[in-house]
Order: C-alpha cells, then sequence, then structure tokens
C-alpha cells in the first residue's frame, strides 16, 4: 500500500497574491479579496433588519460564500498534493444556530440552496485530494460549569457537524480525514467533564471531532487522557508555551499514542511560530529558547501570539521530521502565504 502524500495547509481566510504593479485602486484590492474569502454578518445587524430583508441577507451571504469557498477549494487543489488541505472559517453560514437567524436557515429554499451547494463542494475537495476540517471558536464547549454555555457549545459544535454532513463528510470515522477540532476547556470541570460531554453530542458530531492541547489548562499529557475516545490534535506551539520550551520530536513516546487515538486515520497537528516583531533579533537558524526568552523578559503571552510567516527554519525542520507520520494545519497571520512558503522550504531542504 502507498504509504499518504503528507499534507498542509492554511487556515480559514486567502490572501490573494498582489498583481504585478500592485492593485490599481483599494477597491480593486478589497474586490480580490472578497471574492477569495468568505463573509459574515453580526446577529445584530440582522435582528434589526425587517423579515423580508433578514431573509434576503442570508441567501446573499450563503451565495457567496458558496462561490467563495469553491474558489479556495479549487486553488488549494490546483496546489501541489503536498499543500492540499484547508480548514474552513467557522461562519461558513453565520448565526445558523442564532434564534435570529436558525428558522430561517429551515426554510426549504435556504436549506436547498445551502444543501445542494455544500453537497457540491464536497464532490469537488475530494475530486481534488483536498483534506478538510474546521475549527470552532473558544467558546464551543461540551463541557461547562454553567450549564447554558454547554448547551449553547453543543449547539455550536452539531452546526459544524451539520455543515460537514452537508460537504458529504457524514458518515463513519474521520471520512476522508475530516474533522471538527475543539479544545477540552477551562480547568473545571476538564477532562472528566469533557468525557462526559461525549455522550451528549451525536453521533456524527463524536465521529468527526478531535481536541487539542492547549498552553493553559490542558497540555498534551492532560489531553492524552482522552486518546482512548477521541483522536488528539497535537499542537506544538502551545506544547512549547505549556512545556516550558519543549520541542516534541517524532521519536516521543506521546507520538504513538497520538497516532493511535486516529484509529488508522492520518492524524493532523497544528505548527505556529512566535511574532516576528517579538524576535525581531533572533537568528532565524537557532531554535527560539523558551527559558532564555523568559529571563529575557518575554511573557507567555507574547511569545504565544503567532507570527505572519513560518520564519524559524529550526521550527520549520521540526515540522519536516514530524510530517512522517501527520499533516499539518499552520496556524500563521500569512495564512496561505505562510504555508506554501513553509512548504517550499521542506522541499527545498530534503
Amino acid at each position: 500500500m502507498t504509504a499518504p502524500t503528507p499534507r498542509l495547509g492554511f487556515c480559514c481566510t486567502f490572501i490573494p497574491d498582489e498583481p504585478p504593479g500592485g492593485y490599481p485602486t483599494r477597491k480593486a484590492e478589497r474586490e480580490a479579496v472578497q471574492a477569495m474569502n468568505l463573509t459574515s454578518t453580526t446577529m445584530t445587524h440582522l435582528a434589526g433588519l425587517a423579515p423580508a430583508a433578514r431573509r434576503a441577507k442570508l441567501d446573499t451571504i450563503a451565495r457567496h460564500n458558496l462561490v467563495a469557498l469553491g474558489r479556495q477549494i479549487a486553488w488549494v487543489a490546483a496546489r501541489p498534493p503536498a499543500e492540499r488541505l484547508l480548514r474552513i472559517v467557522s461562519s461558513l453560514l453565520p448565526g445558523f444556530t442564532h434564534p435570529v437567524a436558525r428558522d430561517l436557515y429551515a426554510e426549504p429554499a435556504l436549506r436547498r440552496l445551502i444543501a445542494d451547494g455544500l453537497r457540491r463542494l464536497g464532490e469537488q475537495a475530494r475530486a481534488g485530494g483536498v483534506r478538510l476540517s474546521m475549527h470552532p471558536g473558544q467558546f464551543c464547549l461540551i463541557a461547562s460549569r454553567s450549564p447554558s454555555a454547554q448547551e449553547n457549545g453543543i449547539a455550536e459544535l452539531e452546526y459544524h457537524a451539520e455543515a460537514m454532513a452537508m460537504l458529504g463528510y457524514g458518515g463513519g470515522w474521520h471520512p476522508h480525514g475530516a474533522h471538527i477540532n475543539i479544545h477540552v476547556g477551562g480547568r473545571e470541570p476538564g477532562i472528566d467533564g469533557f468525557r462526559a460531554g461525549l455522550a451528549l453530542i451525536s453521533e456524527t458530531a463524536r465521529n468527526l471531532l478531535t481536541v487539542e492541547n492547549d498552553e493553559t489548562c490542558h497540555g498534551l499529557d492532560a489531553v492524552l487522557r482522552l486518546s482512548d475516545a477521541v483522536p488528539v490534535v497535537l499542537d506544538l506551539h502551545h506544547h512549547w508555551i505549556e512545556s516550558g520550551g519543549d520541542y516534541i520530536e517524532p521519536d516521543d513516546p506521546r507520538i504513538a499514542r497520538i497516532r493511535e487515538s486516529w484509529r488508522g486515520v492520518r492524524p493532523v497537528s497544528h505548527v505556529s511560530v512566535s511574532r516576528e516583531d517579538v524576535l525581531a533579533d533572533h537568528d532565524p537558524a537557532v531554535l527560539p529558547d523558551f527559558a532564555a526568552l523568559s529571563r529575557a523578559g518575554h511573557s507567555g503571552r507574547d511569545l504565544s501570539a503567532h507570527s505572519d510567516l513560518m520564519w524559524n527554519a529550526g521550527i520549520n525542520a521540526l515540522v519536516a521530521r514530524h510530517l512522517a507520520w501527520t499533516d499539518f494545519e499552520v496556524e500563521a497571520k500569512g495564512k496561505n502565504r505562510a504555508s506554501t512558503a513553509l512548504a517550499a522550504w521542506i522541499a527545498a531542504a530534503a
């Protein structure tokens, strides 16, 4: 059996290349960005509209987002196989669970538009070998000390699962590597509460769910306690912060446990690096030393913020070593510019 091609890609937002000579106007630049990116609206704005205008607004957003996502998938599918990975922005269907909008999404015409559009986009992604994921925001919790926060978090997760199902990823265990990644949440109810929360979500959501280590409450060792129930997403940067400077290598025994948690599906991991302006004088050929940087006055908060590009060769080389077993989502502000540059760096270093 041929080993799967290692893949890396960007998250949510696409940054177009400027045409030769630059954009002729600011308007032309905005239009180029808008054409490749999904849009949204606030629920406050939506609530202020008359019912017909509200319905029209959601219809317009849905149509735009289906077209823009199709353009993103097409762009990724045209990249080399090692770059065919895309995280879809959570605002694909803005307000899907909100009382202001959810009844409108249930209306047959809008529902049919969205379902047909997402079905075609899923087929497009699979035909192009593009691995898709989603990553709800920090408030998407399946365990919370607040019943309302838990209820809202589960509803948000189920929205993502429904969107993935409409894309064609609703059957079985992480089909085609698709997944919805979340965090454990606060210290309480913590790991045990998260495990209990798994019983409260749909089978589709459970089969798509993954959980990642964070940099404050639940590091890698804590999240691995869930590895029997849900696949673990390794975030290298979060681990570096939470551990006080550990660069985990592929031969670390914990990597085997992460791989096993995916049950035969190729894992996905996350990578980022501290911001360029925070480490402006740092040698890009040398791995950042957390202890030394802390002694120099850099706070964990400063070091945790993501850079524009993957500027550090040591971290890039670490990613290259880990690609033997996992794909990567590049969490950099430079989005596709960061992921394509990292792919080029890895190819040149091979």
